[in-house]
């Protein structure tokens, strides 16, 4: 049996200690707007006109922050990260960087590529900004 229903991803939704803190940094960051909220909720998305993936914020009072990289067993693993391409060259990701962690990100002690810089949000997912850089010739 086939189905003739689209599917398509809308949302991704981050838990966190406060929806609204975690909310108010991503929309900073990506220069989002507030499309719907509640108490314990947050929809955000890019601003009319343009095209993107929204995220939500929920409250859970019992989130772990995950652990990247994992060290031991039995840490939160890091479920999902998210990857934030950057618009430039290593200036530029040297800029956003330094934005984000001006915003209230942490940046990683560990950084596996020179073309991503790894960092956690305020409420400690892991996230990832990155730039384009040409392949082998």
């Amino acid at each position: 049996m086939s189905s003739s229903a689209r599917l398509s991803l809308s949302t991704v939704v981050l838990d966190a200690h406060d929806a609204h803190e975690l909310a108010a940094f991503y929309r900073r960051l990506l220069g989002y707007v507030v499309r719907a909220e509640e108490p314990d909720w947050v929809l955000t998305g890019p601003p009319p006109g343009t095209s993107g993936t929204s995220l939500a914020f929920q409250t859970e009072p019992a989130y772990v922050p995950p652990v990247w990289p994992t060290r031991k067993p039995g840490d939160q693993q890091m479920m999902l990260h998210l990857d934030i391409e950057v618009d430039g060259g290593p200036d530029a990701l040297a800029a956003e960087t330094a934005r984000a962690v001006a915003d209230g990100a942490r940046l990683a002690e560990y950084q596996p590529q020179d073309d991503v810089r790894v960092l956690f949000d305020p409420s400690g997912h892991p996230f990832c900004l990155w730039i384009e850089t040409p392949g082998p010739t």
